[in-house]
């Protein structure tokens, strides 16, 4: 008898756990539509595995809550999706035992998975409070709620993985709603269709009690497949739309993508390549008729005021030709990751502050607390100091926006400075801390700040991917891995403004609204 209440027992436990593992898998899935396998169909279904248990467990009330499914799925998505991370062990090169590297490289990770995982719990709780709502009013607050909880996340200082990212490089149509207000647009287009796709199971399950034959196809589905037709026709007519290209607006510009190990980036053989590769491409680059040079984040680590006795300095004062050079800013006994222009008489005439700085990697968040727990990941003894988020970077060619690696995942720093009268995009980055797809999702950060601010985008990092963007996303130029590359191309100065460049992300305050109201209307009416 007791054998038989174990073995019950036994099967309820494997009967409740399955629920969990299916939200978890539903999110790895979703992290694999981002490089390296780029299944980015996917995400058109992958939320609503999730949607269809939490709606269904808020009916129900089941005994795993709600927001473990969302924990679950969360961790599953950005665990995958993220999982480049792990790329910085070693860091012996910074003088990390292997050991002590290899338990803050899964710190980091774990965390966050994690952290990705309480927002979508978060998600999770309302809208298993939702669950006795008609379908629509679920649709519209499940999708405001996710647009909202990203809005609030990329506002803070650890942001990388929205669901929009997970369209790019491959489907430029659909992002091209970013046009009109940023990744919340696209956000919200995978939100609904997979809400409609989830509304359209759980529809057919409830009837499916009632009646014997029943049809899968419902008006939920066809809804969803209607809108997914719908949002790709938006795109397309913004994605056909001609690029102006004046000859007056042209601007031929040079990338040197430099190829020097991070373990070797101080040494003396890793400041002897430097100056040597960054100069001899820049003259390269000046023999095949450019109008300015890009460098990479960090290029010649030297700080400002000894960067105008390096060779490469020389060169442009010698040719003439600006050069965009990343280096090393001071700010009393701090220092900033800057990019500098160098105009033709070999002086400083301006100068970008990375603003968002990597969590743990270039400084400590809470470094009051940790501060004596995780030995800081910056390579220099001095303390990095974030730049101001207001910067604009005037060029003798032109007032440019500028994205310091990591900013890229950060839309709002773009359409600032496209706003301000930024004409081109200058994304200058090293990349050479992780493991290969990481630079792949980088490209695809770019890709999407090109689209939403309309602009041409230069790319330059270290070991790459190097690349040219035109204002549409097609990459026109993208260099090797792990190379030493030079290549030139021609770009354009734009003037244009989005709807996302005039006005931000309006989509999501316009969401939550509605939700607002609709909830008002409920409750009135209950």
């Amino acid at each position: 008898m007791q054998k038989k209440l174990s073995s019950r027992k036994q099967g309820e436990k494997s009967i409740s756990s399955l629920p969990l593992l299916i939200a978890l898998f539903s999110g790895i899935i979703m992290g694999l539509t981002v490089a390296p396998v780029g299944a980015w169909f996917l995400a058109w279904i992958a939320l609503a595995p999730l949607w269809v248990l939490v709606v269904t467990s808020g009916k129900h009330k089941p005994s795993t809550p709600p927001t473990l499914f969302g924990c679950a799925w969360g961790i599953g998505y950005h665990g995958v999706a993220l999982s480049w991370i792990t790329g910085i062990h070693p860091m012996t090169w910074l003088g990390v035992p292997w050991w002590p590297s290899l338990a803050i490289t899964l710190f980091c990770w774990g965390f966050v998975s994690l952290y990705g995982g309480v927002f979508v719990a978060i998600w999770a709780a309302v809208m298993a409070r939702l669950a006795q709502q008609k379908a629509g009013i679920r649709i519209l607050i499940g999708t405001a709620i996710w647009c909202g909880l990203e809005a609030l996340w990329s506002a803070g200082p650890l942001w990388w993985s929205s669901l929009a990212y997970t369209q790019s490089p491959h489907d430029l149509i659909i992002l091209h709603l970013g046009q009109i207000s940023g990744t919340s647009t696209v956000t919200a287009a995978i939100a609904s269709v997979n809400g409609l796709i989830a509304e359209s199971w759980i529809n057919h399950k409830e009837k499916n009690t009632s009646s014997a034959s029943v049809r899968f196809v419902n008006r939920y589905l066809v809804t969803a497949a209607g809108l997914l037709i719908t949002l790709h026709l938006i795109g397309l007519i913004l994605y056909i739309r001609p690029i102006a290209q004046p000859p007056a607006a042209a601007l031929k510009v040079g990338i040197v993508q430099g190829n020097i190990p991070n373990k070797i980036k101080l040494t003396p053989e890793g400041l002897r390549r430097a100056i040597t590769g960054y100069t001899d491409g820049y003259l390269t680059l000046v023999n095949q008729g450019v109008d300015a040079v890009l460098t990479p984040e960090g290029a010649m680590p030297f700080f400002q005021r000894d960067l105008l006795g390096t060779p490469l300095v020389s060169a442009v004062r010698e040719k003439g030709v600006v050069a965009w050079v990343g280096a090393f800013g001071e700010r009393g006994s701090s220092y900033t990751n800057s990019l500098f222009t160098v105009s033709g008489n070999g002086e400083i005439v301006s100068r970008y502050d990375k603003a968002k700085l990597v969590p743990l990697g270039e400084y400590i968040p809470f470094e009051g607390i940790l501060g004596g727990i995780i030995q800081r990941l910056s390579p220099l003894d001095e303390h990095q100091v974030p730049g101001s988020p207001n910067q604009v970077f005037n060029t003798p060619l032109g007032q440019a926006i500028v994205g310091i690696c990591y900013e890229s995942a950060f839309p709002e720093q773009f359409r600032r400075q496209a706003a301000a009268g930024g004409q081109f995009i200058l994304s200058s980055s090293n990349d050479a801390h992780y493991s290969a797809p990481m630079p792949l999702q980088h490209h695809a950060q770019d890709i999407m700040r090109a689209i939403e601010t309309d602009r041409w985008s230069v790319r330059a990092t270290n070991t790459g991917y190097s690349a040219f963007v035109d204002p549409h996303g097609r990459t026109l130029w993208i260099s090797g891995y792990n190379i030493y590359e030079t290549h030139a191309a021609t770009i354009y100065r734009q003037q244009t403004k989005t709807f996302y460049v005039r006005w931000g992300d309006w989509l999501t305050p316009l969401l939550l609204g509605l939700s607002v109201l609709s909830w008002g209307i409920v409750i009135r009416n209950s």
